[in-house]
């Protein structure tokens, strides 16, 4: 049998371990519509996926790198969270097959890459899937940014790693599509936060070329570099545009956790 095609989503992660704690930065229900949508994404899914690349907004390297680890650990790569979030579990397997295609493939694309023999899984990677996937049966590769953070790089990423869909793979872009963490609750944070939104949201719903040119552009975008100070958490989502194809994306979720307008994408 083929594996089922699956998609590539750009999802938020959240703040740090905020699904695993009562809220202590506003009100104890800020993240639960963030948390019920992922806990139901899986079930939206065309088959249980094979494996699972995730892109993380939370790792930076000279070069796309793959993790070869075959048991990762859990990075807790948060501070001044309750003493119980550094606890938190979630025990998926590594897949060095996998990484070693990842690898492969970006090189035969003219793109940068690495292999990371002992990376684990920081937060961008555990806290969604651990709400995805609470099983943690699923083989998981994590791969970083590169550090250029260059958007044009990282949508020739995710058109190099597209093959990877028709084989059974899930790849999760994980980030937020708002990260101004100064601005949150402030009072020009929600009207500049949608009008991001809505521009994103339509670049991402557009066919494959435009898609790519605005989002290679996404600083002229208005509110962009307020959404934005700095793009790591923005930039995962080129590589799920990149893998996308020529159909166009879809907003699968809305939220305005903290006051700034959050979303997340799916490209089928």
């Amino acid at each position: 049998m083929t594996a089922a095609r699956q998609p590539a989503i750009y999802l938020p992660h959240g703040a740090g371990p905020c699904f695993f704690m009562d809220w202590t930065w506003g009100p104890a229900d800020t993240w639960k519509t963030t948390q019920h949508f992922l806990e139901g994404l899986a079930a939206t899914l065309p088959a249980p996926p094979k494996a699972i690349l995730v892109v993380s907004g939370h790792w930076e390297q000279p070069a796309f790198t793959a993790s070869a680890a075959a048991h990762p650990e859990l990075i807790f790569d948060y501070s001044g969270f309750p003493e119980h979030t550094y606890r938190l579990t979630w025990p998926a397997p590594g897949d060095p097959e996998l990484a070693a295609r990842v690898n492969r493939l970006l090189s035969a694309a003219g793109l940068p890459s690495a292999l990371s023999a002992n990376r684990g899984f920081d937060h961008g990677v555990f806290v969604p899937l651990k709400l995805i996937f609470p099983e943690a049966k699923i083989p998981v590769v994590s791969l970083s940014l590169a550090a250029s953070l260059d958007p044009a790089l990282h949508l020739a990423a995710g058109r190099a790693l597209a093959p990877l869909r028709d084989e059974g793979v899930l790849l999760v872009a994980s980030g937020m599509s708002f990260h101004n963490l100064r601005s949150f609750y402030q009072p020009e944070t929600t009207e500049k936060s949608r009008a991001f939104d809505a521009w994103l949201t339509q670049a991402v719903g557009s066919a494959a070329a435009e898609r790519s040119a605005l989002l290679a552009d996404w600083r002229k975008a208005p509110s962009g570099p307020f959404s934005h100070p700095r793009e790591e958490h923005l930039i995962p989502l080129m590589v799920a545009a990149g893998a996308g194809g020529d159909a166009p994306g879809q907003r699968i979720f809305a939220d305005e956790p903290m006051g700034a307008a959050i979303s997340a994408y799916r490209f089928d």
